[in-house]
């Protein structure tokens, strides 16, 4: 199971909106983030929660602001489109959850649901919700957004691919159901609400963060292996990817424990356009700066004189940092007007926006602050 620490204070989100880990000490409970993808032994959750693998509930309405979708009717429709997802390599082994999102066997799932299974000696293979199984092959990665695509080798013929809502509809406290695999059981529905929205959450993986912008936070009840699996709304609508969890340390400080009503879901409206891009060209094709930078700590800046920021290790020749003026050896001391205490402002900024894209920064060379502004060039 990929975990994470509660690691370096999270960057800003467009809106301003932040996940803290540490804004839930105030109930003396530390708290983690777990991407709940790879399930091997943590099978107690399933039983603590008494989880059944089947839609719970008979009531509640389709409108925002009713206290519950009418789930069987939206696991009715929406189950068919739900695969379990198994990666594996050698003895690395791990389950997740995906959706249907075009004909021919594209399933959108999390990368971190199926890194274990890339590179040289990897496989794939979904699980529908009838029971059947398919080998599948990755079509494209995207670490930086936990984004991936699949293709089942059967193309999914007889199965409905996922109707796609809007995140930019949503409304905190509008009702909302999760479906996937959590713990390995497939066809698994709980439902819930919207708890807040434009969440930026980043999650450190085993060889990079990945970037969860503008989540969609919800207290319906996601666990390991509900990674990739939809969050959709009172019609059924995709609306979110199911990413991540925050869970209550054991005794050992390692994560132990199952949902505790704050889970994560990408919203559609940023992943859908990477799976389209994923599907065309097998990459993201994020823009880029042309920048490398490291941040400066508070005891280095007092100790060599400096203001805190990120020191510019380097820039690509003729990239747009060189082409904005940026040298190695500046310091950026303001990202789009934003104090700069982060590398990860700079890559959310290019996980947002396209190529042409500007980015105002704020540099200081030889005591002197200069503004520019910066054009995102192609990857």
């Amino acid at each position: 199971m990929d975990q994470a620490d509660n690691g370096p204070p999270a960057g800003p989100s467009t809106s301003g909106h932040r996940f803290h880990p540490a804004q839930l000490l105030t109930l003396g409970l530390p708290v983690g983030l777990v991407a709940g993808a790879l399930v091997t032994a943590v099978i107690f959750l399933a039983v603590d929660r008494g989880d059944s693998a089947g839609a719970s509930s008979t009531s509640g309405g389709a409108d925002p602001g009713t206290a519950m979708c009418a789930a069987i009717p939206v696991a009715d429709q929406v189950l068919p489109s739900i695969v379990t997802i198994s990666a594996r390599r050698g003895a690395a082994a791990g389950t997740g959850s995906g959706q249907l999102i075009r004909s021919g066997g594209y399933v959108l799932t999390n990368d971190h649901v199926i890194s274990v299974a890339a590179g040289s000696g990897g496989a794939v293979s979904v699980r529908y919700s009838d029971g059947r199984t398919s080998d599948a092959t990755i079509v494209g990665r995207d670490p930086s957004t936990d984004l991936a695509v699949l293709k089942a080798a059967d193309g999914a013929g007889d199965y409905p691919v996922i109707e796609l809502g809007s995140s930019g509809s949503l409304q905190v406290g509008q009702p909302v159901i999760a479906l996937g695999a959590p713990l390995g059981l497939s066809s698994t529905v709980t439902s819930g609400i919207v708890s807040a929205l434009d969440r930026y959450v980043p999650v450190p993986g085993d060889a990079v963060t990945h970037h969860l912008i503008g989540a969609v936070q919800t207290d319906a009840a996601i666990n390991p292996g509900n990674s990739g699996g939809a969050l959709v709304d009172c019609d059924g609508r995709l609306v979110g990817v199911n990413a991540a969890i925050a869970t209550v340390p054991d005794a050992s400080g390692a994560g132990g424990g199952g949902s505790v009503g704050l889970g994560f879901a990408i919203p559609i409206d940023l992943a859908n356009p990477i799976a389209e891009q994923l599907i065309s060209t097998g990459k993201p094709g994020h823009p880029t700066t042309g920048l490398q930078v490291q941040e400066i700590p508070p005891a280095v800046a007092k100790a060599a004189g400096t203001p805190t920021g990120l020191f510019v290790l380097g820039v690509d020749a003729g990239g747009p940092a060189v082409q904005a003026g940026l040298q190695a050896g500046d310091i950026i001391t303001k990202v789009d007007g934003q104090p700069a205490v982060s590398s990860e402002q700079i890559v959310v900024a290019t996980l947002t926006r396209q190529a042409g894209d500007k980015l105002d920064l704020t540099y200081l060379r030889s005591g002197k602050q200069t503004d520019i502004t910066l054009t995102l060039g192609a990857p």
